[in-house]
């Protein structure tokens, strides 16, 4: 069995996948798989998919589901790896040649049962730089929700998880018609609880989509879904390692957000 799965939801982009199948294809070394979960796309990359299976270049795991929104593919992903490790690349982004090697070999040398799994970078796919810099140096470890509370990195960082522990806190319960549920929620549980191993690697290479993201359209998101991001809060506020600050901050949100819900009930 392979060690690790690169798992990545999908929603109409089969214009941009070929870049993805590219770097996976790419890579110096051959200890995973890939697991694509297609979120009920309409743009023949079903058909897509199925070219890249018949070359056989890399093992590929394909699951067609109704569209659901984005956790709802996350969820299909943590209950189906095998593998010991996962890492989500999206659709949009590709990895270095040799990202799969050093997970590996990082995890190796260094993963154990005391850790949740390790924390890379993500680099700007046109400026070839860490998003948000690099991690403080001589930062080993850390807890995930203490990067933000504590403003310890800003930017945009990878996460490989070890599935075991992923697979304890999904599926995560949506709400229905809401479909914009970040799954950072499960990430948020777990690594509140075990820290990660920090490395200043790049594990994927990022080109921001200027359509409707997760990371685009906030407010219009909020609109949509705002059950999903009350119950966000409420898991932001419970978490052991954040701040005062952020707490308050979440309470106002959640409030907000709470209110919005009653008012579209109403």
């Amino acid at each position: 069995m392979k060690t690790l799965t690169v798992f990545t939801p999908t929603y109409n982009r089969a214009h941009t996948l070929p870049r993805l199948y590219q770097s996976l294809c790419s890579q110096t070394s051959d200890d995973f798989e890939w697991l694509v979960i297609d979120d009920g796309s309409t743009d023949g990359t079903n058909d897509l998919v199925a070219q890249w299976k018949e070359e056989n270049i890399i093992p590929i795991r394909y699951i067609y589901k109704e569209n659901g929104g984005l956790y709802t593919g996350y969820n299909v992903a943590y209950l189906t790896i095998e593998t010991e490790l996962n890492v989500c690349i999206d659709s949009d982004d590709a990895m270095p040649a040799d990202a799969v090697e050093k997970i590996i070999l990082i995890w190796g040398r260094k993963g154990s049962d005391k850790y949740c799994g390790l924390l890379g970078l993500d680099y700007d796919m046109e400026t070839g730089k860490p998003i948000g810099g690099l991690f403080p140096q001589g930062m080993a470890e850390c807890f995930f929700p203490e990067l933000y509370a504590k403003s310890i990195h800003r930017g945009d960082s990878k996460q490989v998880m070890r599935t075991n522990l992923m697979r304890e806190v999904a599926p995560m319960e949506g709400f229905p018609g809401e479909k914009n549920f970040n799954p950072v929620y499960m990430l948020l549980q777990v690594t509140d609880k075990y820290p990660l191993l920090v490395v200043n690697e790049c594990f994927c290479l990022v080109q921001y989509q200027m359509d409707d993201s997760m990371s685009r359209n906030i407010w219009r998101q909020y609109l949509d879904s705002p059950r999903s991001f009350a119950k966000m809060r409420r898991l932001e506020m419970s978490l052991k390692h954040t701040t005062f600050f952020s707490r308050i901050r979440c309470a106002f949100h959640y409030a907000v957000e709470s209110g919005i819900a009653l008012w579209k009930k109403n």
